[in-house]
């Protein structure tokens, strides 16, 4: 065994990625967040500037998963409502929960975060939504996949067929009602769309994908994976 480790690290190819995503992705407690010209957005700096969206005619609906984790560092306004679900797992229940939050609170606009594989086992609900003329944000966080799932246990069955979100929200939209889409890609992207959403498009229904890299997560949920992870690879117990 003594010389059997030295020679199997020898063999072995140091795998630096996922501590170069994490330095890439962290940013330490304290420090401002700063993206560089058309830098790829993060989805630490897309939560910052929906904090600054909040106030006491908002709501906030977060989807089980990161988005979960994000919204949980949020400092709600008075009055700014919120339902978050985590705990059952239901994955996509937030889709239908934006619809019915919107319906029984006209005065307030909805801010929903929602994963891509979440938004796919409920997508349709947004035709409802358009037809009642909800004046909904929805931030569609296109990552590429169940990025909870992931951290639990990664696998191929967490990466999902990518759709183009813009264009099947734009097909359900089919020009009756009102409803604004489009994709962002970085900082300056989201800014320009949160402005059009909040001024121009405030009495419509606002589709806004976000496009983030598959591996940026919260150390949160990178966390919570692990534990569940441990807890799930436990011996049965007889008793």
């Amino acid at each position: 065994m003594k010389d059997f480790l030295p020679a199997l690290a020898k063999r072995l190819n140091r795998n630096t990625t996922a501590h170069d995503n994490y330095r890439r992705i962290y940013v330490p407690e304290g420090h401002p967040l700063q993206s560089g010209p058309k830098e790829s957005l993060r989805v630490n700096v897309l939560f910052q500037h929906i904090q600054k969206m909040l106030s006491g005619s908002t709501a906030v609906i977060a989807e089980t998963g990161d988005s979960w984790f994000n919204c949980q560092k949020l400092k709600l306004p008075e009055g700014c409502g919120y339902e978050f679900q985590m705990q059952y797992g239901s994955i996509g229940w937030s889709v239908g929960a934006t619809l019915g939050y919107a319906q029984a609170a006209p005065e307030k606009r909805v801010i929903a975060c929602i994963g891509d594989g979440s938004f796919q086992v409920t997508a349709q609900d947004v035709s409802t939504m358009i037809r009642c003329g909800q004046k909904t944000v929805i931030f569609l966080i296109n990552n590429g996949g169940y990025t909870i799932e992931v951290e639990i246990h990664d696998g191929p069955y967490n990466v999902i067929k990518n759709w183009n979100y813009t264009g099947l929200v734009d097909a359900i939209h089919n020009g009756d009602g009102k409803c604004w889409t489009t994709k962002v890609r970085c900082e300056e992207e989201l800014i320009e769309a949160i402005e059009t959403a909040t001024g121009e498009m405030k009495d419509s229904l606002c589709f806004i994908e976000v496009i983030v890299h598959k591996d940026d997560t919260s150390k949160e949920l990178l966390e919570w994976g692990s534990r569940v992870s441990a807890a799930n690879s436990r011996p049965p117990n007889p008793q």
